[in-house]
């Protein structure tokens, strides 16, 4: 055979052999990285998002103010079908509208905390003496029957303040992302939880039946006055509202943790207003969404959650991803980007209570993880991209063990490796709302962010602010998130799934 030939046979067998390259568009990315970093409208979002519309709980004033504001910055951007989709039955609205809180003796000092979301205001200002009555065991609720009525009750022990030797804020090291490359070792275990349901309940009901004035605890963690802390009742209108109840900055809360323990006189004047709102019990997500061309009846969705916790505005949890994703679809559409598939947003109510407003849209409208009976549209999902772990800059991708997707968001990264986003690794991380994609087998997926303050200072806790987040790494992660739309929306094939997994029937 002629050696002219034989090349000619060895590059058509290895051309069909080869996997297909992946497409990127070198001149889309530089468009959408132009407009990104020097046309940002992305801190003017959270600003609205926070400093004016924030703190936001789900189904409280503040949360649909806010999504009033969102709506209409959405349709001035031309978004198309911006909506709300009702999620039935979420609970009660709650807000505070004022919290005070002041030790009056041995020695005057104002007190830094905030009322637990759920709980009753107190019906005007409460003084007194505080007891202490650490609640953690059935023998706890036992030992203090009959002994707590009209009193103001520390709940938590002392607490230790851990010293501050590492910097609070930090950024993922090159050496952090090659680690993240490696998958989890198979053989850990999980350890299990114990089911404190019935307890946690009966901690509830025990200083209701008692006639306690107030609770005050403990932040979860957290020094330097930071108060890490969050829901302290039901939002579930069967069961019944505990007394009004705050958390304390640690310090604060040592402080008279120890005056009480040695029996120095103490007085505390205590006052909380919440409004609790039982006449709507439903609550919303927000939609929006760029039409597609060729291929419009498939979807590519971006999205984050709505609701917030109350201690500081809501900045890196979640006004944060919010603000990335608005600045994504903004630059989209001011740059007047072809997309085949059509774009759409979710900004979802209650995923600080499980994901009530993700699970609550994909039953509706992809299929049920209770029964996996899907429906029509789940084929028609091509991905769904999520932002909701700080204000840090994106570094790169989880892909929650989708391995397939790998080649797609490697070549989507590389001309993004000089704004710092690089890395893929096939691990998952929890706790926001992809999850409740993946649980029906969409390619459901969490951006790689840099962590900064988020677990150390802003998380559910009272530093959860504007300040706390670097403009430029909204501003880079916009870029990112924009990018990942466009290629998903315009690549041939929608992204590779993952098998399906087993039906998941709820726990009783």
């Amino acid at each position: 055979m002629r050696p002219k030939l034989i090349c000619a046979i060895l590059l058509l067998v290895f051309a069909v052999a080869a996997p297909a390259q992946e497409k990127v568009d070198l001149a889309a990315i530089n468009r959408i990285k132009t407009e990104a970093l020097e046309n940002s409208r992305v801190m003017d979002h959270l600003f609205y998002l926070t400093d004016v519309h924030g703190p936001r709980i789900s189904n409280s004033p503040a949360y649909r103010s806010a999504a009033e504001w969102t709506m209409g910055r959405l349709k001035e951007y031309g978004l198309d079908n911006v909506h709300k989709e009702t999620v039935p039955g979420f609970g009660r609205g709650w807000s505070c509208q004022r919290f005070s809180a002041h030790l009056l003796e041995p020695q005057y000092a104002p007190l830094i905390g905030f009322a637990l979301a759920w709980t009753p205001g107190t019906q005007g200002p409460i003084t007194g003496e505080p007891v202490i009555a650490v609640l953690r065991a059935d023998a706890d609720i036992e030992k203090f029957k009959g002994k707590l009525k009209g009193r103001i009750v520390l709940t938590d022990a002392l607490r230790e303040v851990p010293l501050p030797l590492q910097p609070d804020a930090r950024r993922y090291s090159d050496a952090d992302l090659t680690q993240m490359f490696a998958a989890p070792d198979p053989s850990a275990r999980r350890p299990q939880r114990e089911d404190t349901q019935a307890f946690r309940r009966r901690l509830i009901q025990f200083p209701r039946d008692e006639g306690v004035s107030i609770t005050v605890g403990a932040g979860i963690r957290g020094n330097n006055g930071t108060v890490f802390a969050a829901g302290g009742g039901p939002r579930d209108v069967k069961d019944p509202l505990p007394p009004p109840g705050i958390a304390l900055a640690t310090e604060h809360y040592n402080r008279i943790y120890r005056l009480v323990d040695k029996k120095i006189p103490v007085k505390l004047e205590l006052e909380v207003q919440a409004r609790i709102d039982e006449s709507s019990l439903d609550c919303f997500n927000i939609i929006g969404e760029i039409p597609g061309g060729s291929r419009k009846e498939e979807v590519v969705m971006l999205g984050g959650h709505f609701d917030t916790w109350h201690g500081g505005t809501g900045a890196t949890d979640n006004s944060s991803g919010v603000s990335v994703v608005m600045e994504a679809v903004r630059i989209l559409k001011t740059l007047n980007l072809p997309l085949s598939r059509t774009v759409r947003i979710g900004f979802w109510a209650g995923e600080e209570g499980g994901f009530i407003g993700s699970r609550a849209y994909v039953k509706e409208h992809f299929g049920d993880r209770e029964t996996m009976q899907l429906k029509p549209e789940h084929a028609r999902l091509a991905g769904y991209f999520n932002y909701d772990n700080g204000g840090g800059k994106i570094r790169g991708i989880y892909l929650q063990g989708n391995d397939m997707a790998r080649p797609a968001f490697e070549a989507w990264l590389k001309p993004l490796n000089d704004l710092g986003a690089t890395a893929t690794t096939i691990r998952n991380t929890g706790g926001t709302d992809h999850l409740a994609y993946d649980e029906v087998g969409l390619p459901g997926f969490q951006f790689i962010q840099d962590p900064l303050a988020y677990e150390t200072r802003t998380h559910h806790s009272n530093m959860d602010v504007y300040d706390a987040i670097p403009r430029g790494d909204l501003m880079q992660s916009a870029a990112v998130m924009a990018v990942f739309a466009y290629h998903a929306a315009n690549r041939e094939e929608m992204i590779p799934r993952k098998p399906l997994p087993k039906p998941q029937p709820a726990r009783k």
